[in-house]
């Protein structure tokens, strides 16, 4: 695993949020069960997002990448895979190819990725398909990839599934049911999370002509026959990777402007704006031009933050903490645990590197940070946000090595140079 060496840095300049990697991979499956072409605009390409891309074109559907962004021949009447899929590490791709394979008339599809990939639990999803007639199954008896669907259609319509481990396969179900003939009743049981990701996976779906009806709660909702309709869709900047960038301004800047923001668009993780103002960061918001630039501050205020919804800000709050003068808890995260590593045990782990105290219950953690932190060596275990997170965190250290530099491709291959550019002190 590579490894980089963090020195003590202070940022300053603008950079350009990356495009939205969970917009992209909605916008590419939608847009392959559309019966036409659509235009992508400004898509993120990236590790995760290009598994995506390779698994519609297993489907037989047409992408065509140009720098004006991607070109989609959609094909609701999608083909056999000649091989297995390999998702490569993106758990979304895993999920929506799972439920959008339901929707082949015969044959079979095969599922996998790689080790942490076949780590994270499908077992909800399974049995969701099993309600409507699917015959889908783990190869290895865990609820785990490698998975295996039957192709054959969807045939019941009335369905309860757990909502406690990740919003992912309530978003796969909704992106397949919107082509079934006989429409999808849905019900959400247990703790539901990330209501924010399905909130966007929803958004797309609209802008590609499907109709969905939703509770007020995201407990229920009526998935209606509705053929995808072919369109232009342009990307908004990420606001979870405009999160990260913003962390970095408050802890080691400088000042740091963030562009390419479109505040018109549902992203749950924009809460990262109250977060900031909470914790008492300096921080100024222009929703006209889409920036926000954050300041430096000495030091941070702490408090108790619920990330039930918001998943991907848990490496970002965490790292604030770091700069806290009082204790950060930060709980509604248990289904961290579940992502590209278990993150909840091994930001605990690791900050105690720096001299960090931490406690962790199932579900929470609390976060008592030093006066100064303690050079360390981190290992981010091949988790992209992890390792992003640390890299920015040990900016405030004389010097700290970060391992895992491999894993930004999966999210923002650009981190290193833009981090660089801005005044961070990598060798």
């Amino acid at each position: 695993m590579s490894k980089i060496k963090v020195s003590k840095s202070v940022l300053k300049g603008n950079v350009i949020c990356p495009p939205s990697k969970s917009y992209t991979h909605r916008a590419i499956f939608i847009s392959s069960l559309a019966n036409g072409d659509s235009h992508i605009i400004n898509p993120l390409l990236s590790r995760d997002t290009i598994a995506t891309i390779d698994a519609c074109k297993a489907f037989g559907v047409k992408i065509i990448r140009t720098d004006q962004g991607l070109f989609v021949s959609g094909n609701p009447t999608l083909k056999i895979p000649d091989d297995v899929i390999n998702v490569e590490n993106s758990g979304t791709t895993m999920r929506f190819v799972t439920a959008i394979s339901a929707l082949l008339k015969n044959g079979h599809v095969i599922i996998t990725g790689d080790d942490s990939i076949r780590k994270r639990p499908m077992g909800p999803l399974l049995s969701a398909l099993k309600q409507l007639g699917v015959h889908s199954y783990s190869a290895t008896d865990n609820d785990k990839a490698p998975i295996i669907v039957q192709g054959g259609g969807i045939k019941g319509n009335h369905i309860s599934i757990d909502g406690s481990i990740s919003s992912q396969f309530i978003s796969g179900i909704l992106i397949a049911g919107a082509c079934t003939e006989s429409g999808i009743s849905l019900n959400v049981t247990g703790k539901q999370v990330s209501r924010s990701y399905i909130e966007s996976t929803l958004n797309v779906m609209n802008k590609f002509g499907a109709r969905v009806r939703k509770s007020s709660d995201y407990r229920n909702y009526k998935i209606f026959y509705n053929r995808y309709i072919p369109t232009t869709f342009a990307i908004p900047g990420d606001f979870s990777t405009a999160a990260l960038l913003l962390s970095a301004g408050t802890l080691a800047g400088g000042e740091i402007t963030v562009t390419n923001l479109d505040f018109s668009l549902p992203q749950g993780d924009s809460k990262i704006l109250d977060i900031l103002k909470k914790i008492g960061a300096v921080i100024s918001i222009n929703k006209k031009n889409g920036t926000v630039k954050t300041i430096g501050t000495r030091d941070l205020n702490g408090g108790e933050f619920d990330l039930s919804d918001t998943p991907d800000l848990f490496p970002v709050v965490a790292i604030l903490s770091l700069k806290s003068i009082n204790p950060v808890r930060i709980y509604g995260v248990s289904h961290t645990r579940y992502k590209e590593t278990d993150r909840l045990k091994i930001i605990a782990s690791e900050f105690r590197k720096f001299g960090v105290k931490t406690k962790i219950l199932p579900d929470e953690i609390t976060i008592v940070s030093p006066k100064k932190l303690k050079n360390a060596h981190i290992n981010s275990h091949g988790d992209h946000r992890l390792f992003m997170s640390f890299v920015i965190a040990s900016m405030m250290t004389e010097k700290s090595i970060v391992d895992g530099v491999e894993s930004v491709d999966v999210s923002y291959p650009s981190f290193i140079q833009d981090m660089k550019k801005i005044g961070a002190k990598f060798s």
